[in-house]
Order: C-alpha cells, then sequence, then structure tokens
C-alpha cells in the first residue's frame, strides 16, 4: 500500500463502527501535529491493531484505561516473540494514542493517587505563585523539593509538621548532598527554607527551622566572574546557520535574540506571535517573576525573525514564535533545553572552543560589550532587565581597565 496520510486513514476505518471515527480523527491529528507520512502509518497499524483488541474484548475505546493497556501488551507478547524495537515502537504508538483520546475527553484520564505530602505541596505550590508572583519553574522546582522532603521524612504516612526539628533538615540536606553537585544543592536549601517559613508563617512549625538548614560551602567569597562569549565567535555561531533551511532561519533568528537583545533562554521560549509590535519595533519580554518588559527590535533581529515567519515556521494553532522542527510541532516546553541545544549546535558547526555551552553566555557578553562601550552599571541593568542592582554589579569584575586605577601600587614595584 502506497503510504500517505489518506491510506493511513482507510486502514484504520477498516475497524467499523464508533472506533473508526475516533481512530481516523486520531490519525488526522498526527498530520496536522507534523509527523511524517511513513511514521503515521506505522502508528496507524499499532492503533488498528489495539482498537481491534478492544472489540475483541468487549470494551469501547471511550472506556479504555492504563489497566487495558498492559493487558493488550501481554497478550501480544504471548502470542509471537518480537524484536525490542517493535516493542518500543508499539509502547509509543499506543501513548500517544492514550494522550489524545485523553485530551479529546473521549476517554477518562488516569487516577491520580495522591499522597499526604502532594496534599501539603499543593498549597505550598499556591502560596508560591499566588502571594509570592514567582516564575511557574520556580515554582515547580521549590515543590519538587518539598515533596520530596516531606516524603523522606513521612513516606507514606500523614504529614504533622510540628514532628519535624532540626536533625530532619540537616539529614535530608546530606542524603541530597550524595547525589547532587554544589550548584544544585544550593537550590535544593533555598527551597527547603523557603517550605519551612511557609509552614512558619501558618503556624504549623513553632521553632524557625529554616535557620538551621545548613548552608552549602561556597570556597570563595566573591561572585564568580562571568563567562562571556567573545563577539567574534558569537557571531561566527550566528553565521554558521543556514539561511536556506527552515532549522537555519529559526536558529539564526534564536541566537540573535540572545547576542543582540540579551534574552534569556525561558523569555525566548515564551514569546509568541502576538508579542511582536511590527509597526512599533518593540518586542514584548515575560521575564523572570511574571515581569513583562518592551524592549527595542532591532533590525537585524527583526529581518530574521521575518524570514523565518515567511519562509520557516511550519503551519500550526501553536501561538510560541518558535516552534520545534520535529513532530509533534509545537512551542518549546519551558524547563526543556531546546534553546541550549541551538546554541550547542551552532558553537559546533563554527568550531567555537566557548568559556560554556549554554545560551547565558551571549547575555553575559551584551553586557560586557555595553561595559567597554562606557556604559554603566544601572544603565546595563536596565537593559538586562535586573531587579537588584547586586545582579549587575557582577560585571565589574571584568572591566579590568577601570579596576586598575583602584589598584594599589606593589611595595617596591616600578613607580
Amino acid at each position: 500500500m502506497e503510504l500517505s496520510y489518506e491510506n493511513a486513514e482507510t486502514l484504520v476505518r477498516s475497524i467499523g463502527g464508533t472506533s473508526a471515527e475516533i481512530l481516523a480523527a486520531f490519525v488526522r491529528s498526527l498530520s496536522q501535529r507534523h509527523y511524517s507520512v511513513s511514521y503515521a502509518c506505522v502508528l496507524a497499524r499499532h492503533a488498528l491493531a489495539f482498537g481491534r483488541w478492544c472489540e475483541c474484548c468487549g470494551t469501547a475505546l471511550s472506556a479504555v484505561g492504563d489497566d487495558d493497556l498492559r493487558r493488550y501488551q501481554r497478550d501480544r507478547s504471548q502470542q509471537r516473540s518480537r524484536c525490542l524495537d517493535t516493542l518500543q515502537q508499539e509502547r509509543k504508538a499506543l501513548g500517544l494514542l492514550m494522550r489524545y483520546l485523553r485530551d479529546k475527553g473521549i476517554c477518562p484520564r488516569a487516577p491520580e493517587r495522591a499522597t499526604p505530602a502532594d496534599h501539603v505541596t499543593e498549597g505550598f505550590a499556591r502560596h508560591l505563585q499566588c502571594d509570592q508572583g514567582l516564575a511557574d519553574m520556580t515554582v515547580e522546582r521549590y515543590a519538587n523539593t518539598a515533596r520530596r522532603f516531606l516524603s523522606w521524612r513521612f513516606g507514606q504516612d500523614e504529614v504533622c509538621l510540628r514532628d519535624l526539628c532540626q536533625t530532619d533538615c540537616i539529614a535530608f540536606v546530606q542524603s541530597e548532598a550524595k547525589r547532587m553537585r554544589p550548584t544544585a544543592l544550593k537550590n535544593v536549601v533555598v527551597a527547603l527554607r523557603s517550605f519551612l517559613r511557609y509552614a512558619q508563617f501558618r503556624g504549623e512549625i513553632i521553632v524557625a527551622l529554616a535557620a538551621g538548614v545548613p548552608a552549602v560551602a561556597g570556597w570563595t567569597s566573591t561572585p564568580a566572574i562571568p563567562q562571556a562569549i567573545s563577539a567574534e565567535h558569537a557571531q561566527r555561531a550566528i553565521d554558521s546557520c543556514d539561511c536556506q533551511t527552515p532549522v537555519g532561519r529559526r536558529d539564526r533568528a534564536v541566537l540573535l535574540l540572545l547576542a543582540r537583545l540579551g534574552l534569556r533562554a525561558c523569555e525566548i521560549v515564551r514569546l509568541t506571535l502576538d508579542d511582536i509590535d511590527w509597526d512599533r519595533a518593540q518586542l514584548r519580554v515575560r521575564g523572570k517573576g511574571g515581569q513583562e518588559s518592551l524592549l527595542p527590535l532591532t533590525a537585524d533581529v527583526g529581518e530574521a525573525i521575518a524570514a523565518y515567519l515567511e519562509q520557516g515556521r511550519p503551519i500550526s494553532e501553536d501561538r510560541h514564535l518558535f516552534l520545534r522542527s520535529l513532530a509533534p510541532i509545537r512551542g518549546f516546553m519551558e524547563g526543556s533545553y531546546g534553546i541550549g541545544t541551538i546554541v550547542r549546535s551552532a558553537l559546533k558547526r563554527a568550531k567555537v572552543d566557548a568559556p560554556h555551552r549554554g545560551s547565558h553566555q551571549f547575555r553575559h557578553a551584551l553586557a560586557v560589550r555595553l561595559l567597554r562601550l562606557g556604559a554603566s552599571l544601572p544603565e546595563i541593568g536596565e537593559v538586562l532587565r535586573h531587579r537588584s542592582p547586586q545582579s549587575t554589579s557582577i560585571y565589574a569584575q571584568v572591566d579590568l581597565d577601570a579596576l586598575r586605577t583602584l589598584a594599589m601600587a606593589w611595595p617596591g614595584g616600578v613607580r
């Protein structure tokens, strides 16, 4: 049979009944999300086999659940031996089918088994989001740390915060230190202190346990010197993008946003089509803590974005400005390494040995360039949208010419 979306839809319609319409709609959704024709046909065959199994068992697709999936896979494995690739392919196909059925409300979602620790963590997350206005990623990270701490201390039992003591906090941090690097462990300590302050604020903890959470050892008394990519290397990375391909146009626009406007990776991920004001040449950026800023859309950045929108961006209902190049076509997920992957690929193509492989070095490079052009630290902080002057003060360390004027003469040295 010729590989096409139409033939894949015809294949699943052969099951007949109400299941035919459901599976046909599933195949059409694969086309809309830009899955390749060959892969859509493979998924259609697995969906058809599962649909027929449901018909034989007397189970409607609107009532299937995870238990039915496990029974189906167990029955299939007993019929004949299959290679590992086929099993993984089948598992992927059934996972996509179940996600489609649940997203469309055709079958019920899997029941969530909440633990007592989950209930306490939900209240903490609402406090962080509603009362403190933290970013969604920060709320999720803090909540996950609180959940791990409560599960470590109470397990599946009822959570009684009054039973917590300082030794619990110390023991938890020590257990986390065995599997984490110091930088990640510092985030755990900050999140744990935040949770304990929240519990004390609610009156569920009487003693100020947050003060007893041990600090992570720091081997320097000053902030680390920002590691910035050089202007030459940044331009080489930008020029390495192939503007004749959709992915190259997208990557060039992303790199220019990093290098020219100093955007964070999460801010690029959040950009939508509605954030661009072409008439005023402005870009609306949503930063940390829900802070919104209007930035000027420079000519080269605007031209790169326009080229991507006209000749590179796939047709999609997703309103995010930048979309994935692989199916399912959608915006990058917050917390993913999509922007970092674009940067690493560009540095590899340009054969640049940068101090780091992440996207933040472009933001540092912009600050260093502005400093050397004579901009003051408050002006740089305004460009980078820092809320605290302390965040900008780290760039004073890279202004060597200004620091030399402050250095005292070495005793016995040249006068």
